[in-house]
C-alpha cells in the first residue's frame, strides 16, 4: 500500500479513469467535485469525500487537478478555499489540465511561496488511453519533484516525458494540439480530394494505412469521418480552447503558426455551429462543407 493519500479533483472523461486507475494500483484516494454526481461511480469504493480543494489538500500528500481551463485551475488552487489554503509544506499539486504555459508559471510561483511543489502533466490519448492507462504525459517542473511523482503517472500512462521547467509540459500539449488538429484537417482534405475523384476515401485510407502517410489520426478520426460518427473521444469545445492556448502562446513568443491559425478558425466554425460537443475529428464536417 503506497503511503500517499492522493486527492482528484476533476472526475470527467478523463479524470474518472484516472481516479480508478491509482485505486487498481492500491493508492488511497481523496476526492472533490463541484458537481456532486461526479462522485456517484466511487460510492461502492473506500474513498474519502471532502468539502473544498483545501480540505482535502490538508488530508492528501498529492493533489491532482483534470479541469477544463486556466480559470478553473486557478480558482481551484489559489482561490478562497483553495488548495494554497490547506496544502501542507511540501504538497504536491500535479495540474492535469490543459491551460495556459504563462499561467502555470504563475501559480507554480505563488505555490513555491507557500513551500508547495508543482508539476504540470497535460495529457493525450483521450479517454481510452485514460480507461487504458496508457496516456501520453508531458511533465513540466523541478526534475526532483519529477521523480517523486513518476510511480503515480505510471499508473495512468506509458509515454512519460520530462520535458522541462514549470510550463514546459503545457507548451508540449500545445504542440501536440496543433500536430492533431493539422493532421485532422489534412485527413479531411485528402478524402474530399478522393470523393470529388470518384474514388472510394475508404479504399484510399487503406491504401495509406500501409505507407508513409499512416498516422494514429488517419486510423481512428479517417474512421470516424468515413462513419459520419462523431461521438466524442475529445470534444471539439476543448479543442478549441487548446487551440487559443497555442495561438495565445505564440503572440507571447512573437512568431506566426497560419496553419494553426486556419485549423483554429475550423474549430470555432464547428463550435458556433452547435456541435462543440461532437469529438475535433468534427473539423472534417467544415472541409466537407456540411456545415454553413
Amino acid at each position: 500500500m503506497s503511503p500517499d493519500r492522493i486527492g482528484i479533483i476533476g472526475l470527467g472523461i478523463m479524470g474518472k479513469p484516472m481516479a480508478f486507475n491509482l485505486l487498481k494500483a492500491n493508492y488511497k484516494l481523496g476526492l472533490y467535485a463541484r458537481r456532486y454526481s461526479s462522485l456517484h461511480s466511487f460510492e461502492s469504493h473506500d474513498v474519502e469525500i471532502f468539502k473544498s480543494p483545501a480540505e482535502l489538500a490538508q488530508h492528501c500528500t498529492i493533489t491532482i487537478t483534470m479541469v477544463e481551463d486556466s480559470p478553473d485551475v486557478a480558482e481551484i488552487v489559489i482561490g478562497s478555499n483553495g488548495i494554497i489554503h490547506g496544502a501542507n509544506r511540501k504538497h504536491l499539486v500535479i495540474d492535469m489540465s490543459t491551460i495556459s504555459p504563462e499561467v502555470t508559471r504563475q501559480l507554480a510561483q505563488r505555490l513555491s511561496d507557500q513551500n508547495v511543489d508543482m508539476l504540470d502533466a497535460p495529457v493525450s490519448g483521450g479517454e481510452q488511453g485514460a480507461i487504458d492507462g496508457k496516456l501520453s504525459i508531458m511533465v513540466g517542473g523541478n526534475a526532483n519533484v519529477f521523480d517523486r511523482a513518476l510511480p503515480v503517472f505510471q499508473c495512468l500512462g506509458k509515454n512519460i516525458i520530462h520535458v522541462g521547467a514549470h510550463g514546459a509540459g503545457q507548451v508540449a500539449k500545445a504542440c501536440n494540439q496543433i500536430l492533431v488538429a493539422q493532421t485532422i484537417s489534412a485527413v479531411a482534405e485528402a478524402f474530399l480530394l478522393a470523393k470529388s475523384s470518384g474514388v472510394d476515401p475508404s479504399k484510399v485510407r487503406d491504401a495509406l494505412l500501409g505507407g508513409f502517410a499512416s498516422s494514429k489520426i488517419l486510423e481512428v478520426h479517417g474512421k470516424r469521418m468515413l462513419d459520419d460518427n462523431y461521438q466524442p473521444g475529445f470534444k471539439a469545445k476543448l479543442h478549441n480552447k487548446d487551440m487559443r492556448i497555442a495561438l495565445s502562446s505564440a503572440v507571447e513568443n512573437k512568431i506566426s503558426l497560419p496553419g494553426a491559425k486556419l485549423v483554429a478558425r475550423y474549430l470555432q466554425e464547428v463550435v458556433a455551429s452547435g456541435d462543440g460537443d461532437l469529438d475535433s475529428a468534427a473539423i472534417a464536417k467544415i472541409i466537407f462543407g456540411e456545415v454553413k
